[in-house]
């Protein structure tokens, strides 16, 4: 094991702010990638002039210096500096690598320490202020860095699977409510090939033995929120906010609580259940889930309503995967006047279109069908979510010498990645 020291920022790293260069939206000669803000995080924002820039080499480490996210640093990017990014250049006492992941666990640490009043900014004396811990000798450096590179390596191919699997559920609703399913639950023909299969509706093509109707006609009961939310208290009965529904799902982040009396009195209306299905009207519109098990004593906020659909009529799965068709969020687009900041009228989501199969069995398959494409997705993300807590862990564990790498090989290391209870405490 090697020696660990602690040294300030400016000892170790070299800072050179990037300028302002002209730039381009496509590539040319002369141009190189440019790098802002967003390409930070992986995102592409264009090209710019090499002519006078400062230009990424090979280890250096980049940190967004002006900005909300200033702190956010980069690694392993070639292309022009921004003139609101610093570039770092590490001495020989520290690698690259190894700076890029000691400063991505300081960045709670940097946010805090923001200055300016109008656009915040990194602190200017941060080489002075901020200390870093590192192992004198390189390979261990290496060793550490190894790890936390096959964790990130996890999750992104974690992520890729995400969107692979949103792209299939995407494909899937798309089949699933143009075209339905046979008895032996295979998608019909398209129209296209069997157009006697059809029929046109206000929704547009649909299969001959489904109904286009309305949500009033499929549901025991709608139920409207009173106008504004109820008293905030620290615990209590649940408030369900647009905050709380997105992509489908009832989100626990931001759950306010209310009292009992606050409860009775805007529940008046109708108590809410576990099952029901809540949509927003407003900011944005057309967000809709399921209210969860976990939650059944739980009343409206403001902008929200209530379905509770007529299981004799129509399945609540196939319900809720309807409200969230291109046909059904295209129609609640027109009516809200396809803006982010929106709103429907209570009357619009009373009276709003639905479409569905006469067959409940073809209802049934079709909520199957999409509540495994869901599941999926889940699966996915929480396994990212788990990924992310355990590289939280690493980074703290071994970027302050806590916890010491294994004695083995940088090239074995590359291939695994631990947790904490893998590795030996420093004591």
């Amino acid at each position: 094991m090697s020696e660990w020291v602690e040294k300030p920022l400016g000892l170790l790293a070299k800072f050179q702010k990037g300028r302002k260069v002209a730039t381009s939206d496509y590539e040319q000669a002369g141009y190189d990638v440019y790098l802002g803000a967003s390409s930070l995080g992986g995102a592409i924002e264009g090209y710019a002039s090499t002519r006078l820039a400062v230009l990424v080499e090979p280890g250096d480490v980049l940190m967004l210096w002006d900005g909300e996210r200033s702190g956010l640093v980069g690694y392993g990017l070639c292309g022009v500096v921004s003139s609101t990014v610093q570039r770092l250049i590490p001495s020989k006492e520290i690698t690259g690598t190894y700076l890029y992941y000691h400063l991505l666990s300081r960045f709670d640490w940097i946010q805090g320490r923001r200055t300016g009043t109008g656009v915040p900014h990194v602190p200017k004396d941060l080489a002075r202020i901020m200390n870093v811990q590192y192992p004198v000798n390189p390979i261990e450096q290496e060793r550490i860095t190894d790890i936390l590179v096959s964790i990130d390596r996890t999750i992104e191919k974690t992520e890729s699977l995400i969107v692979k699997y949103q792209q299939i559920k995407a494909g899937l609703m798309h089949d699933l409510f143009t075209r339905g399913v046979t008895a032996d639950g295979k998608l019909r023909p398209p129209r296209g090939q069997t157009p006697e299969l059809y029929q046109e509706t206000p929704i547009g093509w649909i299969p001959k033995e489904w109904i286009f109707t309305t949500c009033d006609k499929v549901c025991e009961k709608i139920i409207d929120c009173k106008n504004r939310t109820p008293p905030e208290m620290p615990d209590g009965h649940p408030v369900i906010r647009t905050p709380n529904v997105r992509n489908g799902e009832f989100v626990d982040d931001e759950l306010l609580f209310t009292d009992n009396d606050s409860y009775a009195i805007w529940t008046a209306r109708g108590k809410p259940v576990a099952g029901d299905v809540v949509i927003t009207r407003e900011a944005p519109v057309g967000e809709v889930c399921m209210i969860p098990a976990r939650h059944p004593e739980a009343c409206l906020g403001q902008r929200m309503m209530l379905y509770r659909p007529n299981a004799d009529v129509i399945h609540p799965a196939y319900f809720l995967f309807a409200l969230q068709s291109r046909q059904i969020q295209n129609r609640l687009d027109l009516i809200s006047g396809g803006s982010t900041v929106g709103h429907v009228r209570v009357g619009d989501i009373r009276e709003l279109w639905m479409f569905m199969p006469s067959s409940h069995t073809e209802q049934e398959q079709i909520a199957a069908s999409l509540t495994a494409a869901r599941m999926k997705v889940e699966a996915e993300q929480q396994q990212c979510d788990k990924l992310r807590h355990q590289k939280l862990g690493l980074m703290h564990d071994l970027l302050t010498g806590y916890v010491r790498v294994p004695a083995v090989k940088a090239k074995e290391v590359s291939t695994m990645y631990y947790t904490s209870s893998d590795l030996e405490p420093n004591t």
